[in-house]
């Protein structure tokens, strides 16, 4: 028998969730069903008659579930006590749904898990933290009550949390308690899981949750904080959501993709995609190969389905998104170049691009300090001085003079988190503005920094938040400027192409082939620095999939010269 337990919550599709359930236990795997009760009693009689001939599945209490609601707990509770109960040789318990599919060979699962015996995959970040929450409460969800249902009673939820706030309601959180969220899809080791099960204070940790909203996505969350030795912040589910906080569904044109995603699992899947049913419950030798899940690795490819979807493009209008633009015209008065995030990934960057562009290149103008004007000058044409309280007087002013005093000759600066946001807006509805952002690359200050990591681990969580902010001021419907954005990772992917794209963009004067690249900084052990953030309840996510193993410096080799013809 295999060490790793199946849970399943099922509530629809039960031939999929049947076929699923038998592929799990072919390979050993012992597997707990929970069915909703909300499921008739003739189709769940049904349902369990056709797996019971198979000695390695069993059932457990049912609970009628319902998003947002305490009833999804307390399934996967009945569940995993019954897989310890009944499983002494399980020491891993995964948590599934019906709609869940496995991706890669079962062993290959079996055998990850049996190398990190006392490591629990749980999504667990703090709320201040993330910015997971999507229209909706944020800590608010840990300090009111939420007794009535967000889909069926929408009316009064919504007006009950309006008297709460009116009233100054606040629940006071049980003692030694730090509210966590992230995926209720996790993988617990039994000793985790027995302790969260059999603590003798659960009785009030179990009537605190019930009243908080979405608790599957807190509860364990929170708890295995308490007594896990040894968390990887992340799901070996493959989960993905859209702008809205809605579930994307996979379906059979969703094949190469979820094999590029290297997860052990995805959900949802369709209950018709018997492409991917029969592809990965069936083909063996189609399997993924070996290798670290990792789900980033799809997450661009998201992040562009929702661009298209909420901007939508250029010339093609829906009344759903129809353009809205500013009334006022260009902030300044030429063009000029913006980069985020390339002081810090390259060395002496300003003075590699002053000297292939011929622009001239400032450091941080908006930096807290002081204005960091080309060359360390303290003032520049038109009497502009280097002075932050006089530049913070007017930032748009200030911008708008420089544009203005140096016309001719472009200007390029540096801006980042750290920096005024005052800026930013401006920047973003300016169409003479090119803005050119490596998202993430805040973070490898700190990671080459020798500060006290709980110093590090605040930092990092305010400048990802000033970030994704900021970001999304550069993606708003409203944006005139010109702007590239990179996560960190995808950009040392292959850093030429986009160097050679923004000298393009800086005129005639660059060169036309770029022949030499500003050099990287030593990057080595920065994927761990993510993960350490991670386990220590912060996620950073703008700087894109780095792996955890080692990676050393990416090679900055020069681009092959095009091939010409000689006429004789």
């Amino acid at each position: 028998m295999s060490t790793v337990g199946i849970l399943m919550l099922v509530h629809n599709a039960l031939e999929r969730a049947e076929d699923v359930a038998r592929h799990w236990t072919a390979s050993g795997c012992p597997v707990v069903v929970h069915v909703d009760r909300n499921v008739d009693g003739a189709t769940f009689r049904k349902f369990r008659q056709s797996l019971a001939s198979d000695p390695l599945i069993r059932f457990c209490k049912r609970h009628r579930c319902e998003w947002g609601t305490w009833g999804i707990v307390a399934a996967s509770q009945s569940a995993s006590a019954l897989m310890l109960r009944e499983f002494s040789e399980v020491r891993h318990v995964y948590l599934s749904s019906g709609s869940c599919l496995p991706l890669r060979p079962v062993q290959e699962l079996v055998d990850y898990l049996a190398e990190r015996p006392r490591t629990d995959f749980i999504e667990s970040a703090t709320t201040a933290d993330v910015p997971w929450t999507v229209g909706g409460l944020d800590f608010e969800r840990f300090t009111l009550r939420f007794p009535f249902s967000w889909k069926k009673h929408r009316r009064l939820f919504d007006r009950y949390v309006d008297l709460q706030r009116w009233l100054g309601v606040k629940r006071q959180i049980p003692a030694g308690l730090v509210p966590h969220m992230g995926s209720q899809w996790w993988c617990l080791t039994r000793q985790t899981l027995s302790a969260i099960l059999e603590d003798p204070e659960r009785p009030t940790y179990d009537r605190y949750f019930r009243k908080v909203w979405i608790p599957d996505e807190s509860y364990y969350q929170t708890l295995a904080r308490q007594y896990s030795t040894n968390i990887e912040s992340r799901s070996l589910t493959l989960s993905k959501f859209d702008f809205q906080g809605k579930p994307h569904i996979f379906y059979d044109d969703h094949l190469q993709l979820l094999r590029r995603s290297d997860c052990f699992v995805a959900r949802k899947i369709w209950s018709r995609a018997d492409r991917l049913y029969q592809a990965f419950l069936t083909d063996s030798d189609g399997a993924m190969k070996k290798t670290e899940p990792n789900p980033g690795k799809i997450d661009r490819i998201f992040a562009k389905a929702v661009e298209r979807r909420t901007r939508g493009r250029p010339g093609l209008y829906m009344q759903g998104r129809f353009p809205w633009h500013w009334a006022s015209n260009s902030v300044a008065s030429n063009p000029y170049s913006v980069f985020q995030g390339f002081s810090e990934l390259f060395e002496d960057f300003e003075f590699w691009l002053a000297r292939v562009s011929g622009a001239r290149v400032h450091g941080h103008l908006f930096a807290p300090e002081r204005a960091e004007l080309a060359d360390g000058s303290h003032m520049i044409n038109g009497g502009l001085t280097d002075s932050a309280r006089m530049r913070d007087y007017n930032c748009d002013s200030f911008l708008t003079n420089l544009i203005w005093n140096t016309r001719g000759e472009r200007q390029c600066f540096q801006y980042g988190p750290r920096d005024s946001q005052d800026i930013r807006y401006t920047l973003a509805r300016d169409p003479n503005a090119q803005i050119s952002v490596i998202s993430g690359a805040w973070a490898v200050p700190l990671f080459r920094s020798n500060q006290n990591f709980t110093e590090l681990r605040r930092e990092a969580a305010r400048l990802q938040q000033v970030e994704a902010s900021q970001l999304n001021a550069l993606r708003a419907q409203e944006t005139k400027a010109r702007v590239r954005i990179w996560t960190m990772a995808e950009f040392i992917e292959a850093p030429m192409e986009p160097l050679q794209t923004i000298l393009d963009e800086l005129g005639p004067l660059t060169p036309r082939h770029l022949s030499e690249a500003p050099t990287m900084v030593n990057l080595t052990g920065f994927g761990q620095f993510l993960q350490n953030l991670k386990n220590q309840g912060m996620h950073p996510y703008l700087m894109g999939d780095f792996p955890v193993e080692h990676q050393g410096p990416v090679s900055m080799s020069k681009p092959p010269r095009k091939p010409y013809l000689v006429r004789k």
